[in-house]
């Protein structure tokens, strides 16, 4: 009689035959899909032009390579999701807006995330600008993270092109306005010229200011100083009009309609028809030509100016000249009114 293996003894054997047949089955598997991912590693993206995306802070793997699919920035996420796993040793992804190029293989994606260059983008603020008009900027500027707790001293931030990246703070964009200011204020003062009508730098970026508004006309900065230098060396109230807008507007610089004679009459610190000197604080945020005219005025004998209907300033040494080209200006006014 032939000997048969007890029934328990087989079915463990069986159990096992299947269990190796799994493994290796699961190894080949992993093997293709280990080979796959390295074909796709090196191979052009699917990306038919170059698109910016942003990761956002504290993303999962899987979250971003959900995102860069649905972007078009890869093909495959499980390709992307085993690549980064076998270069980990290499660094992690980073949050931020990340700009992917055209046809991005998904090694150059990866190499990206990891590399921290995020999208520099750029910020322009104009001179002239109050604060809260600057804050008002600052708040619309979509990818921007944060609010101001404490809003700046009006003409304390500088008026330029700023860089920035996505998930940046208001506040540490504020505080680079700031230190530009500082900066800026202090390279000019060093170039003042000799017997100023004023004795500090504050005092040099309120009068910038006061110029920053008066014209938009880069050649007249340096004249316009020179008329507020001649008033101040003689005591005569400045009379300048933007100074009375930011009074009557509470800071806000906007006058969306002309100044009247009961806005000239009113009392208020920062109105330079009532009162002689400086006003107690700059009225915007000068620009870096406005502050240097106003430590380097150009010499004159002028003592007036009123627009001269062509975008700049008639000067004038006398208030009878003066009468004369603000009636010139009136009669340009009126003809405007009529023609409109």
């Amino acid at each position: 009689m032939t000997d048969t293996p007890p029934p328990r003894r087989g079915r463990v054997r069986r159990l096992l035959a299947g269990l190796v047949l799994a493994l290796a089955v699961l190894a080949a598997g992993a093997y293709g899909a280990f080979h796959w991912a390295v074909a796709q590693y090196g191979a052009p993206g699917p990306l038919a032009e170059e698109r910016a995306v942003v990761i956002p802070r504290g993303a999962a793997t899987a979250t971003i390579a959900e995102r860069l699919e649905q972007a078009g920035v890869i093909a495959n996420a499980r390709a992307f999701l085993i690549a980064t796993w076998a270069t980990a040793e290499a660094g992690p992804l980073r949050a931020g807006e990340f700009a992917f190029a055209e046809r991005a293989s998904l090694r150059a994606v990866i190499e990206t995330l990891r590399s921290g260059r995020t999208v520099q983008r750029r910020l322009t603020v104009p001179e002239g600008l109050t604060v809260a008009q600057i804050l008002a900027l600052l708040d619309e500027t979509e990818g921007l993270t944060g609010t101001v707790a404490t809003p700046p001293p009006e003409g304390s931030l500088l008026p330029e092109t700023w860089a920035w990246s996505w998930g940046d703070t208001r506040e540490s964009l504020i505080r680079r306005m700031r230190e530009g200011m500082d900066s800026a204020l202090a390279e000019a003062w060093a170039q003042r010229a000799d017997n100023l009508p004023f004795d500090t730098p504050r005092e040099a970026l309120i009068l910038a200011s006061i110029v920053e508004r008066e014209t938009g006309v880069a050649a007249e900065r340096g004249r316009v100083a020179g008329v507020f230098v001649n008033r101040l060396r003689r005591g005569m109230p400045l009379q300048s009009d933007p100074t009375v807008i930011y009074a009557v507007t509470g800071g806000l610089g906007v006058l969306d309609r002309p100044i009247s004679r009961a806005d000239l009459d009113t009392d208020h610190p920062h109105n330079t028809y009532r009162n002689r000197g400086l006003p107690p604080t700059p009225i915007a945020s000068p620009g870096r030509a406005s502050i240097l005219a106003a430590v380097r005025p150009e010499a004159t004998d002028a003592f007036y100016f009123v627009a001269d209907g062509r975008g700049g300033h008639v000067f004038s040494r006398t208030l009878e000249e003066h009468n004369r080209a603000v009636a010139r200006w009136r009669a340009i006014e009126r003809e405007r009114r009529s023609a409109n």
